[in-house]
C-alpha cells in the first residue's frame, strides 16, 4: 500500500472520528475540525509507526503536542484571521491567544492514549496488505 493511500485512510478515519467526538462533547462541529481531526490521526499514525520502541506515555505525549500544534494553527487561521469563532479558550487558564490551553492539551493526551492502539492496529493491518 502506498504512503498516500495509507494517509488517506488515516485522514478520513480521523476526520469522521473527530467529528463524532465533537458532536458528543460539544453538540456541534465545524467543517474545519474534520480536516484538523484527519490531520491529527495522520500524526497518530506517524508517531505509532516511528516511535514503536517508545513507551505508550511518550507516544501519547507526542500526539498531544501534535494535536495542540494543529489546534493552534487551525485556531489562528479560522478563529483569528477568518473570524469564524469555531472555539475560544480565552476564559481558560494557561491559554495562548485563546486558541490552545493546558487543560485541552492534557485531554488530547488522554484521547491519544485511548486512540493510539487503534492507530497501531490499523498500521499493522495495512502492513499485512502489502
Amino acid at each position: 500500500m502506498t504512503k498516500i493511500k495509507k494517509n488517506v485512510i488515516f485522514f478520513s478515519s480521523g476526520g469522521v472520528g473527530y467529528g463524532i467526538i465533537e458532536l458528543i462533547w460539544r453538540g456541534r462541529t465545524h467543517w474545519s475540525m474534520l480536516i484538523a481531526g484527519g490531520t491529527c490521526f495522520v500524526i497518530f499514525s506517524v508517531v505509532s509507526e516511528k516511535c514503536k520502541r517508545r513507551t505508550h506515555f511518550c507516544k501519547a505525549s507526542l500526539c498531544a503536542l501534535g494535536v495542540t500544534l494543529v489546534e493552534l494553527v487551525f485556531g489562528i487561521v479560522f478563529n483569528l484571521i477568518f473570524k469564524m469563532n469555531v472555539w475560544d479558550y480565552s476564559e481558560m487558564p494557561f491559554n495562548l491567544f485563546g486558541q490552545i490551553c493546558l487543560l485541552y492539551t492534557l485531554l488530547w493526551g488522554a484521547l491519544a492514549a485511548a486512540c493510539l492502539p487503534l492507530a497501531e492496529l490499523i498500521n499493522r493491518k495495512l502492513e499485512e496488505c502489502k
